[in-house]
């Protein structure tokens, strides 16, 4: 089946059947190999890329502008201290203007609904670097890096251990459920991920074969192929650092915790930035089991593909 995905935007990936995702997948693979043997193209010269950002950030950022700088592209990074967005001027009007300056658009900040109005009005393809509901670029790196260390990931355990109901979380129920990924999210109650969405990835995951399971039981590591974790406090909610600490201080993921998956060769993974002694302890995530840096790396790798992928490549 011959897939193009020219003019998408990505915005998140219930919007990406599974055969486009692995096909991403693939091509992220490809251009790695590429970047390691010193193959050197300029697929994007001659194109323009806007970054726009409301959340600070080390990975998306490079990763973007390295990728799209690699292959002869000009990117414009521009914070909410450089554009009115959404301020003096309406966020329509913004897209508009960016549309017809730029070939597309990347936008990292807190609401979903202003990368989708961007990719509504601005008639070029948006990339959704994150936002507060999902984080569709880190859910690619994240299987890429799984894929590297397992091979197939069909029916390999993947479990996510902290808070439920931040945009990692919701991203790898959703490409989980539609590669048939097993993926246990272990989370106190009160921070499960939303029902409106389970209810939603519950028809991708019965017909991909995936198990999704939420549990408050840390015991669900055990049969992991993999352990996955985020910081406590999110960027935003700072104010909730007490009550985070408190509900999550149970699900530290620890060489302990790492043992009692019953797998010696299960790997750990974390999106970055870490705060080490909080949700993962510094052995844990500098030692042999950690992949997070072949993760952060893939991060550019899978970003460079689904812009290969839109801009017609």
């Amino acid at each position: 089946m011959s897939i193009s995905l020219l003019g998408r935007s990505l915005l998140t990936l219930l919007d990406y059947s599974p055969e486009e995702i692995r096909y991403l997948l693939d091509l992220s693979a490809k251009v790695k190999a590429e970047a390691k043997s010193g193959v050197i193209s300029r697929r994007f010269q001659g194109k323009t890329l806007a970054l726009l950002f409301e959340k600070r950030s080390t990975r998306t950022r490079c990763a973007f502008e390295t990728a799209f700088g690699e292959e002869g592209g000009y990117s414009v990074f521009l914070s909410t201290n450089d554009i009115q967005l959404g301020a003096k001027e309406s966020l329509e009007d913004t897209a508009r203007v960016l549309g017809r300056m730029f070939s597309a658009i990347q936008f990292r900040g807190f609401k979903q609904e202003t990368a989708e109005t961007l990719a509504k009005y601005s008639g070029v393809p948006v990339y959704n670097g994150l936002t507060d509901l999902f984080h569709p670029t880190q859910a690619l790196a994240d299987i890429l890096t799984l894929q590297e260390s397992f091979g197939d990931v069909k029916g390999k355990k993947l479990v996510f251990v902290g808070d439920g109901r931040n945009n990692v979380a919701r991203s790898l129920i959703v490409i989980c459920s539609k590669l048939g990924v097993d993926f246990t999210v272990i989370t106190p109650p009160e921070l499960n991920p939303d029902d409106t969405l389970c209810r939603q990835c519950a028809p991708l995951a019965e017909a991909s074969g995936a198990i999704i399971t939420v549990t408050p039981d840390i015991s669900a590591v055990k049969e992991a192929d993999a352990l996955y974790t985020d910081v406590w406090i999110s960027m935003g909610e700072e104010d909730k650092k007490d009550e985070r600490v408190r509900l999550l201080s149970p699900y530290q993921v620890n060489q302990a915790l790492m043992d009692k998956t019953g797998k010696p060769d299960a790997i750990f993974l974390h999106c970055l930035p870490a705060v080490k002694g909080e949700e993962v302890t510094a052995d844990v995530i500098d030692g042999s089991q950690s992949r997070v840096w072949d993760q952060a790396e893939n991060r550019k790798h899978t970003i460079k593909a689904v812009m290969l992928a839109t801009l017609g490549y």
